[in-house]
């Protein structure tokens, strides 16, 4: 399936009012996740939050990878990214909290006001500690998850890519749908005087191909960077995306797992 560019996602508010009974409790389970996603968009620029508390012993670790470039690269679990070396990397993972994996932003410092102007997060939920089926993740991937990262006050979306949209069953879906759901979109910020560029990617792999790359748990999928707005952005907004990595399978592959449905 060729990917759909348009400028904003279609709205799907309206599908948990179609639910009913257990499955309507199995949807506002998933969008509680929604409210684990924020960190991510913390990066975005269009809020502030306090990051996650260091891991307990025994739980994923954070390794940092230094190189002669000015990027080092941070690994926790099964999820790698690319950072810049002024940047400085957290675990996602908290014993309450089904979301795993990095988040990084700037040193303590390097920002004034506490709002934030750069940083990254590349995170993905644990199905398996949330369970809820697979194909509820779309209700998180293309209802407020994606509106908050793409409608937040002072930030806009100059484009977005959907790869792959099966709208599931159980919201007036095709019967045979597997409730996938893969995009990927660039925007802007103004946070104060300091103009922002972003880039996101977003998966929740349903009972769709997708499934069969990345973590096998994983419900959902979202990378954030953000940087200042210049000349180079674009570029390096990319090139951290691209190199980020769960369980060894990168945005590339997610994509084109998803194009071969």
């Amino acid at each position: 399936m060729l990917p759909l560019e348009r400028e904003d996602a279609r709205p799907r508010a309206c599908l948990v009012a179609r639910l009913s009974g257990r499955r309507a409790l199995c949807s506002l389970r998933v969008r509680r996740i929604i409210g684990y996603l924020v960190l991510s968009l913390v990066a975005a620029g269009c809020r502030a939050a306090t990051l996650p508390l260091p891991p307990p012993p025994g739980d994923p670790v954070l390794q940092i990878h230094e190189s002669p470039s000015p990027f080092r690269e941070v690994t926790v679990g099964p999820v790698r990214a690319l950072i810049p070396d002024a940047w400085s990397p957290v675990s996602a993972f908290s014993e309450d909290d089904p979301r795993e994996g990095i988040i990084a932003r700037p040193r303590p410092g390097a920002w004034e006001d506490g709002r934030i102007r750069e940083g990254m997060a590349a995170l993905w939920v644990d199905g398996g500690r949330v369970g809820v089926p697979s194909d509820y993740y779309y209700l998180a991937a293309t209802g407020q998850a994606l509106n908050l990262i793409t409608r937040a006050r002072d930030c806009s979306a100059t484009r977005q890519t959907v790869i792959v949209d099966h709208l599931p069953s159980y919201a007036a879906g095709d019967p045979d749908s597997p409730g996938d759901f893969v995009a990927m979109g660039h925007g802007t910020c103004r946070v104060g005087e300091q103009p922002t560029r972003w880039a996101y990617f977003v998966a929740a792999p349903g009972y769709g191909p997708v499934r069969e790359v990345g973590i096998p748990s994983s419900g959902l999928y979202v990378v954030v960077a953000v940087m200042p707005d210049e000349p180079r952005t674009p570029e390096l907004l990319n090139k951290l995306l691209e190199r980020t990595e769960f369980a060894g399978a990168s945005i590339d592959d997610f994509i084109a797992a998803a194009r071969a449905a």
